[in-house]
């Protein structure tokens, strides 16, 4: 029955308290009673219970107590099994003191408290990006942005030398951009012909040689300078100016161009010139020695016989002569006139039309002088002779 209802529980409420008592629970005795609890289930005294009963709580209690005991222990020696990426290197500390470095793969050390290990990545490419306005040499002012590119080089040094080392490798670029740009002019800045390189390497060298010296354990891989504005009053003009250093030098790779490709060319054409040179030379050369080496036979023949010899030359003579001439004039005994032979209509070297046209006169002049054959007239001009 509930113990509300009449004779359900003996007039007592469900704390052991009658009904007609007022006033809230005692909240003591119900923490006293638990404390009992806990420590009849863990071996202690104290319970209602006779004496045997105690003692055999007790041994159940101690036999949980050790079981609990080497599991936790198993537990913490387990929890200093890790592992090191192949990126990563590992720094144990031994009471917060460094005691080594360790690779990568499975490792195991002595659980925290005593030993702790930690992690650092020291093959990431890490970046930071400084924009910062700044006076050049001649007083100007310019406003750039430069990104950094740097990885761990030292994991001890990055963890134990520095508090903050990428906080350092900020102000290390800070410091030595302004130094940098402070002992170069805007025009040496702003030119394309080397200024931003050497402007890019002497800030990475400066850079370098203030985190070595805080023994930051960072090295510097790549520095990129982004951007450089000029003060926004000139700046139209400057973006003129470097337009015009963008076509000159356009010009000039153009003109290189045109160098590299006339001059091969030009001293082509001066080396055919001077090969054809040559062999004109010898030909002329061997062509003279070839005249006076039959001059020299000539001579010998006249020699021998001079009035047959001036025959031949002349003969030969008007034969190569003759054969170069397309026209040829005899005189006629019978008559006045001279006729005419155009040999070249005769050996067929000129075209249709003026041949049937010289036909037409070689007919007309036929009817009155007759036309003798080719040999004929040879023969005559030569007996004229």
């Amino acid at each position: 029955m509930p113990w509300n209802q009449p004779g359900g529980s003996g007039g007592k409420d469900p704390w052991g308290q009658r009904g007609d008592q007022q006033g809230p629970p005692d909240l003591d005795e119900i923490v006293r009673k638990f404390q009992q609890r806990l420590s009849g289930l863990f071996g202690g005294g104290g319970g209602r219970g006779g004496g045997s009963g105690s003692g055999g709580g007790g041994s159940a209690g101690g036999l949980s107590v050790g079981l609990i005991g080497v599991v936790a222990l198993l537990v913490w020696l387990a929890s200093g099994i890790y592992i090191i990426d192949p990126a990563e290197k590992g720094i144990v500390l031994q009471f917060g003191k460094f005691k080594g470095m360790t690779s990568s793969g499975p490792h195991w050390h002595i659980p925290y408290p005593v030993e702790e290990v930690i992690k650092v990545n020291v093959d990431a490419i890490r970046t930071v990006t400084h924009s910062a306005q700044m006076l050049t040499q001649d007083e100007n002012l310019i406003k750039l942005t430069l990104s950094v590119q740097y990885q761990v080089k030292s994991a001890e040094n990055y963890l134990f030398k520095v508090r903050d080392p990428d906080y350092t490798l900020r102000e290390a670029t800070e410091s030595a951009l302004r130094e940098v740009v402070g002992s170069k002019s805007m025009d040496e800045i702003f030119s394309e012909g080397g200024g931003r390189a050497v402007l890019v390497n002497s800030t990475e060298k400066s850079i370098q040689q203030i985190l070595d010296l805080y023994q930051a354990g960072l090295v510097v891989t790549k520095v990129n300078l982004e951007r450089v504005q000029p003060p926004q009053a000139v700046q139209d003009a400057f973006e003129d100016a470097i337009k015009a250093g963008e076509d000159e030098d356009r010009f000039k790779k153009k003109a290189e161009a045109y160098e590299r490709d006339i001059i091969p060319k030009a001293e082509g054409d001066a080396q055919r010139l001077i090969q054809e040179a040559q062999a004109y030379k010898k030909q002329v050369v061997e062509k003279a020695l070839g005249e006076t080496s039959r001059f020299s036979q000539t001579l010998k023949e006249y020699k021998v016989a001079p009035e047959i010899t001036r025959k031949r030359l002349y003969l030969e003579t008007m034969e190569e002569v003759l054969t170069k001439v397309s026209k040829v004039v005899v005189k006629v005994k019978q008559g006045s006139s001279l006729m005419y032979l155009p040999l070249d209509r005769l050996m067929g070297k000129s075209n249709a039309a003026p041949v049937q046209q010289d036909q037409a006169a070689s007919e007309a002049n036929s009817e009155n002088y007759p036309t003798p054959k080719p040999r004929r007239a040879i023969d005559l001009g030569r007996r004229s002779r």
